[in-house]
Parts: C-alpha cells; structure tokens; sequence
C-alpha cells in the first residue's frame, strides 16, 4: 500500500510538476499553496452555506482550482495546448460576476463581514484568493513564466466570491453595509 508519508519533502525541497526540485519557500510554491488554501476554504463555505445554487457553482470552482494550481505549478504550462486555464473559464466567471450584480437589493458598497457566517467564510476566502493572486503575481515579476490568464481567472474569482457573501447576506435578510444610513463618503470598490 502506498502512503502518503513518502518522507520525499523532510529536507525541506518538494517536486514540481515536471520533476524540478525546489525550496518548499519558493515562490511558486507559495503561489501554488495559497491556491490551495483557498480551495480548502471553499470548501469550508460551501459546507455550511446551505445555499444550492451557490454550493454548485463553488464545487465547480473548487475543481477548476485544481487546474488553476497545476498550471502555476508547472514551469512549463505555458508550452501545454491547450491550456490549463482558459478564457472561457474567466468569461464564466464574469458571467456570473454579471448577473449577482444585477440582483435587486444586493449590496453597492463595502461590506462589513461577520454578521452572517455563511457570507463571512465566502469573505475569508476572497481574502485568500486576492493573497494567492498577488502570490501569482509576485512570481510572474520575478520573471517565472505565468499565465495571464491564471492572474484574470484570480482576480475574477475575487469579485464574485464576495458577491456570494452578499447574496447570501441578501438571501438571508442580513444588512452587512460598512457605512451606516445617511453617511456619505466616498464611493470604494465593493468588492476590495
């Protein structure tokens, strides 16, 4: 039987796909484990959103997360055709950045995470995406080869996770508006 325990990684080194040996801290690494991290943490939202149609459309996320990954750990995913990550799977996510928007009622402003659990783990992993993003990002300026279409996918990706934690909010009657009624300011980027 095979074990998970192969001790291969004890020294500190992993492989990357494509049998490079490098430092368990080598950026690409890192970007690769943030992405991860946040497949985990969808995971975890998912688990106790309790909304189907949101539940759907995360574990469809969450498979495509594991392309995602792969493509940034692999130094040469640039040469594969077809690619890993493609345009039409940010256009999807687009899509349907699209219509939550268009929901009546959700929310035009910053968002105050907490007062709904559901929306607040959907928050916590938004975090982790825009982390994973600038990870991917960080390594492409080092002059690794990246996808671009990996650094879209990410910052898609962002937009519409906190849109499932104001739809769920919204779908749960819960108002998490950061700036109280009446008080104006500036308007932010929503989903920052």
């Amino acid at each position: 039987m095979n074990s998970i325990a192969t001790q291969h990684g004890d020294g500190g080194k992993t492989r990357l796909i494509g049998g490079a040996q490098v430092s368990k801290s080598d950026l690409r690494v890192e970007a690769y484990g943030a992405i991860d991290e946040l497949g985990a943490g969808l995971g975890f939202a998912r688990s106790i959103s309790g909304d189907e149609e949101i539940n759907r459309l995360t574990k469809e996320i969450q498979r495509e997360l594991f392309l995602v990954a792969g493509s940034v750990a692999n130094p040469r995913a640039l040469q594969k055709q077809p690619p890993d990550v493609t345009p039409e799977m940010t256009e999807r996510l687009t899509r349907e950045v699209h219509r939550l928007e268009s929901l009546e009622g959700i929310l035009s402003d910053w968002a105050l995470p907490g007062d709904h659990t559901p929306a607040a783990a959907y928050d916590l992993a938004r975090s982790v995406c825009r982390r994973a993003e600038r990870c991917v990002v960080r390594l492409r300026e080092t002059g690794e080869e990246v996808s671009d279409e990996v650094i879209r996918y990410l910052n898609r990706l962002s937009d519409l996770l906190w849109l499932f934690g104001r739809t769920l909010e919204l779908r749960a009657g819960v108002d998490s508006r950061l700036r109280d009624e009446g008080r104006g300011g500036n308007p932010f980027s929503r989903a920052w």
